[in-house]
């Protein structure tokens, strides 16, 4: 009997459980809502580091999640809505940052970084073509000795 108002208690108080985790962001259209979880992809939490604000718990992405719904629902552009973030939380909080003078090494890095393997990879053919082909020529002398070995199967010195 026990274990059977346990069971009722817990059946009763899970649905509750499961709406008090759910967080609700009515918008007017679902263009709106599209762009809303868009942007909340693209954004990322200044807390966690690597996960966007959609997924993170941290209050601070609460806030942001708050922010950029309370934008979206006023009718602010994307560009709006990223410039306000980023004023208030840094760049960081965008996964791809956009190219000016602080990003550019940023930017650039991986450009630079192919561009060194090619350099070297074309040196390091043009150098061994350059190179002579060395041909490995016997001597009488050392083909006797290759030819006794062979024969023996003892190098005598």
């Amino acid at each position: 009997m026990r274990n059977l108002i346990f069971l009722f208690i817990l059946v009763a108080l899970l649905p509750s459980s499961l709406l008090a985790a759910t967080e609700v962001y009515p918008l007017a259209t679902a263009e709106e809502r599209e762009r809303f979880q868009g942007l909340l992809a693209e954004l990322r939490c200044p807390k966690c580091q690597n996960q966007n604000i959609a997924d993170s718990d941290a209050p601070i992405a609460q806030d942001m999640r708050d922010e950029t719904y309370r934008m979206v629902r006023d009718g602010a552009s994307n560009e709006e809505v990223f410039e306000a973030l980023i004023a208030r939380f840094g760049e960081f909080v965008r996964y791809k940052p956009q190219f000016d003078r602080r990003t550019a090494l940023l930017w650039t890095t991986p450009i630079i970084v192919v561009l060194i393997g090619l350099l070297v990879v074309i040196g390091t053919v043009v150098r061994a073509k350059r190179q002579p082909q060395a041909t490995a020529t016997l001597t009488d002398e050392e083909r006797q000795r290759a030819q006794q070995i062979l024969e023996d199967g003892n190098p005598k010195p």
